[in-house]
């Protein structure tokens, strides 16, 4: 049995959607892209295009909701069926979008380029807790017109797994779309290498985020309709700010995070009906002392837990973001805050849990924190397995011969089961004794992180790839390149 966190009552669950609906009819929703607020209008939305402003009625949301996939499945770049989006499945990807990286030797935050992220994808390649990859960090040196699709070209280059990824903007959508379906494999249905292979196995789920409180951006909206039209899963990130940019109390931000994706489910299924797309969100408190956004604040974590279970409620796939810290090094916080923050998520059911490896609010990433975090996503997918009957009887047919003796070390069964019993953590967790841990040079867990991310640097090979896609994909990435004013691609290393 699956080990559960539910933090509403079903009536809490109604109250919330029942809330969410108002919302949608007062105030409404402001939508800025016009082309969604036509779709809104034709389904029978009141439109104030003066103010932007759509009202969208209970039954036209309901409809929408009602056409939402509640399962699918993201595809390595061979074709494998690798991460399943539905139903309590839960996995991991390292966190997205951070703007620096933290030097492991002087513990500085300084800009990330091209080789900072080019580290985080292969150890998040190397490490198994990790289910999918992500476009983790910014590469500084990139002119920001093709920095979406730049990111994208590193992980396909380096990476077989599936992708969790986002574009800032509607033109850099359409190439994002391109590269990926360079990969698209075979199907019974169609031939590879096109958008149509692509939307039948999909690689990579694309985050949109709404503004809060309660708005859909140009962009934004225009990613969901792109995406839909595109068969490509989409992924709503909706960030209410408790005390902030939402309500101060955690159900008040649950029912905007409801409104918001409930409206942005309601655009993307009337631009095509059935497409895929996830209940996902990064939100957070308002720390009134500092004015931040903590992360790994348990608030948060209950946040997320909440709405994911409304998300379950009406059979969506889900996301959040937790396992990340405020700290600004890898330090007892930073191991507190994340693995407390992944186990609450895991133990909601969240499908995708996004966030490991970063620090200070989502800006920075660490490698080194990255391979930390894994074990405490290990331990997060063991809890998940439960308590599980292994042998016929529980301990009575273990106890023959033992005479009052601790001899069970030399069973047999002990040698079959132990492995699966527990979860064997890497050597960044300590467990030798005080003369071994001596011994060893008294190393804390930042400095066996240290060690195990070079190991897993120096062991990482690169995916085998057809030789033609990966010209096709160099090819795409060079002439974007050239267009942006750049003459040759940064070096990888």
């Amino acid at each position: 049995m699956q080990p559960k966190i539910e933090l509403l009552t079903e009536d809490l669950i109604d109250r919330i959607l029942d809330e969410a609906f108002q919302l949608l009819m007062k105030p409404g929703i402001k939508v800025q892209y016009a082309e969604a607020r036509e779709l809104l209008g034709s389904a029978g939305c009141e439109v104030d295009e003066a103010n932007e402003v759509v009202k969208i009625p209970e039954s036209v949301a309901k409809k929408a909701l009602e056409t939402v996939p509640s399962q699918f499945i993201l595809y390595d770049r061979e074709g494998n069926p690798k991460i399943t989006y539905g139903g309590d499945h839960v996995h991991f990807d390292p966190g997205s979008s951070g703007v620096s990286i933290l030097d492991p030797e002087t513990l500085e935050h300084k800009p990330a380029y091209t080789p900072d992220l080019v580290r985080i994808i292969k150890v998040a390649e190397m490490l198994p807790q990790y289910d999918a990859q992500s476009t983790a960090v910014v590469c500084n040196e990139v002119p920001k017109e093709i920095g979406d699709f730049y990111r994208l070209y590193l992980v396909l280059l380096h990476s077989n797994k599936p992708i969790v990824t986002g574009a800032f903007s509607n033109d850099t959508l359409q190439t994002m779309i391109d590269m990926l379906a360079i990969f698209a494999p075979s199907t019974s249905l169609r031939t590879g290498g096109s958008r149509e292979a692509l939307a039948e196995k999909p690689q990579a789920v694309f985050d949109v985020c709404p503004s809060p409180p309660l708005i859909w951006s140009k962009f934004g909206a225009g990613n969901l309709i792109e995406l839909a039209r595109a068969g490509v899963p989409s992924e709503m990130v909706s960030m209410p700010l408790a005390g902030a940019a939402a309500p101060v109390t955690l159900l008040g931000s649950v029912v905007q995070h409801a409104a918001e994706c409930i409206s942005g489910i309601t655009i993307h299924q009337l631009a095509r009906a059935g497409s895929p797309i996830v209940w996902g969100g990064a939100p957070a408190i308002f720390d009134m002392r500092k004015g931040s956004t903590p992360m790994g604040a348990i608030e948060t974590a209950m946040i997320d837990a909440s709405y994911a279970q409304v998300g379950k409620s009406l059979n969506i796939p889900t996301h959040c973001y937790l396992g990340a810290t405020e700290s600004k090094i890898v330090d007892a916080q930073a191991g507190m805050e994340s693995g407390m923050s992944a186990l609450v998520g895991a133990l909601a059911g969240v499908n995708m849990i996004s966030g490991a490896g970063m620090l200070d609010f989502l800006a920075c990433h660490s490698p080194e924190k990255l391979t930390i975090d894994a074990e405490a996503i290990g331990m997060a997918k063991r809890m998940l397995e439960g308590v599980q009957v292994r042998t016929e009887t529980l301990a009575t047919a273990m106890f023959e011969g033992i005479n009052f003796k601790g001899d069970f070390l030399k069973q047999r069964i002990t040698r079959e089961l132990f492995s699966k019993e527990q979860y064997l953590p890497s050597d960044i967790i300590d467990r030798d004794s005080i003369r071994g841990w001596q011994a060893s040079g008294r190393m804390d867990t930042f400095a066996r992180a240290k060690i195990r991310t070079k190991k897993l640097l120096d062991e990482y090979q690169r995916p085998q790839m057809d030789p033609a896609k990966e010209k096709a994909l160099v090819s795409m990435m060079e002439g974007l390149a050239k267009e942006a004013g750049m003459n040759t691609l940064p070096a990888l290393e």
